[in-house]
């Protein structure tokens, strides 16, 4: 997979195409990529996605932080991962908003050359999102391209989309969340200084500073595993204000305890998979009650997460 980073720097003669934002790369962007990267091989052509970044609401309509299920960067890996040849990811600004559907049409033709042009059912393109479906089927004809619409992916009566994605997260409920995915949710941060307070209280912990921008789960005490050096470890994270101690002001911290892990991770990169959430956020009387109750939950964690270990170890 070939990751671009401007459509004006790719010159193809022919290829199967899909564009979208394809943030999460679900269960439901997995069949319509699958099903295009499948047909382009058969037809002996190279696949790919035109993705993204910003995201065109985040332009358009300033959405807020904690938005994003992957950076671009993952979202490349992912999209390899399902056997696209090249993943472009196009900057997004209001310049290009302003782009007519038919104007975009040619831009790709020109770099691309598709003949194959894959396409969810909400999908449109252009200004204002004047190229919707009545509009492609016009052109696919004009233009000597062969369109090709993917339903939506159902899972009992629910769509299958980026947005119930970030509202479980609002919820705290990864199950669904790794549902909705195919996949294991995870993060990836820099492990950064904190204020040691879990290493004099008997469980040191790691505190990950993720982008901004990123979506993360609803504050919480989740079981996890870590990824970090290289291994895998069994985990205790927690997300919130640390309310107990009162020390964040209000802001989101993201701090994880490595289970049978004593080692220095500053400036380490972590990555997060959240297997289960335990409970919610709380404040404790007092430091050796919350102590008592981290006990609990590192119980609760091994139960969960020892089976997941021993089959990853087997």
């Amino acid at each position: 997979m070939q990751h671009i980073h401007d459509l004006g720097s790719i010159h193809l003669d022919g290829c199967g195409l899909t564009i979208g934002s394809f943030d999460g790369v679900h269960l439901g962007h997995q069949s319509l990529v699958l099903s295009m990267v499948t047909h382009a091989n058969t037809a002996g052509l190279p696949s790919v996605v035109l993705t993204f970044y910003p995201h065109p609401s985040a332009v358009l309509r300033g959405r807020r932080p904690t938005f994003y299920i992957n950076s671009p960067e993952e979202k490349a890996i992912l999209l390899g991962d399902l056997g696209v040849d090249y993943v472009i990811t196009q900057h997004f600004d209001h310049k290009l908003s302003q782009v007519s559907a038919d104007a975009f049409l040619d831009m790709l033709q020109i770099h691309t050359g598709f003949s194959h042009f894959w396409v969810g059912e909400d999908f449109a393109l252009g200004h204002e999102r004047e190229g919707d479906h009545h509009f492609l089927e016009t052109a696919s004809a004009n233009r000597k391209f062969q369109l090709h619409f993917v339903p939506p992916i159902l899972l009992g009566e629910e769509v299958v989309s980026s947005t119930r994605i970030r509202q479980a997260l609002r919820a705290g409920d990864v199950a669904s969340v790794a549902t909705y995915l195919g996949r294991t949710f995870t993060i990836l941060g820099e492990v950064v200084a904190g204020s040691n307070r879990g290493k004099r209280l008997g469980f040191p912990t790691a505190n990950l500073r993720v982008l901004e921008e990123r979506a993360y789960p609803r504050s919480g005490v989740y079981a996890c595993i870590a990824e970090v050096v290289g291994r895998h470890w069994p985990a205790v994270t927690n997300i919130g204000v640390r309310p107990t101690f009162e020390e964040t002001q209000g802001v989101d911290t993201i701090e994880t305890h490595l289970l049978d892990f004593n080692h220095d991770l500053y400036r380490q990169e972590m990555r997060l998979a959240f297997i289960d959430r335990l409970r919610d956020e709380q404040r404790f009387s007092s430091p050796e009650a919350l102590i008592a109750q981290i006990q609990t939950d590192v119980r609760r964690a091994r139960e969960i997460l020892d089976p997941l270990m021993e089959m990853e170890n087997a």
